[in-house]
């Protein structure tokens, strides 16, 4: 009943961390020289190699794009229905009211 069977396998692959190497991303060799000069070592430097993998996971600037975009496509249709049911039934139109157009307010 419900949850995970068996033998259905892993629903994904762990990748080996063999294959992301600080000398794959030249922004990174840049980060270890930097603080080699200083006398200090990063152990966890291997750990930031994903997110210069371009063909995995995009560039900066498509992650960027993907987020920023995420769900614009929803929220446009909602505001066209939104704006469609509004003048359909003719809504109380409130532009206006403080501005003086009432007299003695």
């Amino acid at each position: 009943m419900g949850g995970h069977g068996h033998g259905h396998g892993e629903p994904y692959k762990v990748p080996d961390a063999s294959m992301y190497k600080v000398e794959n991303v030249p922004k990174l060799v840049e980060v270890r020289e930097a603080l080699a000069r200083q006398g200090l070592r990063d152990p966890w430097l291997r750990n930031e190699v994903w997110r210069y993998d371009a063909k995995q996971f995009g560039t900066h600037a498509t992650r960027l794009r993907a987020f920023m975009l995420r769900g614009f496509v929803w929220g446009l249709g909602l505001t066209a229905i939104t704006v469609a049911c509004e003048a359909a039934l003719g809504g109380d139109d409130h532009h206006g009211h403080g501005h003086g157009e009432h007299g003695g307010h």
